[in-house]
């Protein structure tokens, strides 16, 4: 068992701890910033994997619930003032456009114009769908930062490492195997850090800015054919 589990943790005699302190202190704060890169991609990879799927279910039931001949005004006081999903929020400042719209009207405010109502209510829900799709994408460009400047960051280290490997080699006159490999192994290590970090960020970056995509033309779908809904009803009322 003891054998074992050394082999699991060292590397050819030498742990990866070992190669963290031994190696300089750039080198060190290279290792450091990748491994907190790394762990906040995984947060928010966390969060994104969650959000994205509470969002695209919840809106499949709203969409569901809205399709079903519901009445409009109905499921709109279902719904509140707290839509939990993308697809109600739109639905919501539609339905509350129209409602100001029908106040002000009856309070004996502008007369409604139907051709220009429609272009507000068109123009929030576009501002609705550009706030969610915001929303959605938070975070996201760190996952592209990580993915494309960590390992050039871990180069970097492994570089400055092997830099520094070669003055001890000059300083110690020896060019043996057991001179020089602990300190090229202690800078590649940052490599395999950049790389550890970049690959899953590059990943779910990809994932993500698909499904979200996904998700926003959905949303313009529903927006267009909302609109398409509150056209045909002021179809047979006057301008």
């Amino acid at each position: 068992m003891e054998v074992t589990t050394l082999a699991a943790n060292d590397l050819g005699g030498v742990s990866v701890f070992d190669l963290f302190w031994q190696a300089h202190i750039v080198v060190k704060f290279v290792m450091i910033g990748l491994l907190v890169a790394s762990i906040w991609s995984w947060k928010i990879i966390g969060d994104k994997f969650f959000l994205i799927h509470k969002s695209r279910a919840s809106s499949q039931q709203f969409e569901k619930a809205f399709w079903s001949g519901q009445n409009l005004d109905e499921l709109y006081r279902n719904i509140g003032h707290r839509p939990d999903n993308p697809m109600a929020t739109i639905f919501v400042s539609a339905m509350r456009e129209w409602k100001r719209t029908q106040e002000v009207s009856a309070t004996g405010g502008a007369e409604m114009n139907n051709i220009s109502l429609q272009m507000r209510i068109e123009k929030v829900m576009d501002v609705a769908i550009q706030r969610e799709v915001g929303a959605l994408e938070r975070n996201l460009m760190f996952l592209a930062t990580t993915g494309s400047a960590a390992p050039f960051v871990g180069l970097f280290g492994t570089v400055f490492g092997i830099m520094n490997t070669f003055s001890a080699i000059a300083a110690s006159k020896s060019t043996s195997l057991a001179v020089v490999a602990p300190g090229i192994a202690e800078a590649l290590f940052a490599t395999a850090i950049g790389l550890v970090a970049a690959i899953p960020a590059v990943i779910f970056y990809n994932k993500f800015s698909g499904e979200i995509g996904r998700i926003g033309q959905d949303l313009e779908n529903f927006a267009d054919e909302f609109s398409a809904i509150f056209s045909r009803q002021f179809e047979n009322k006057p301008t």
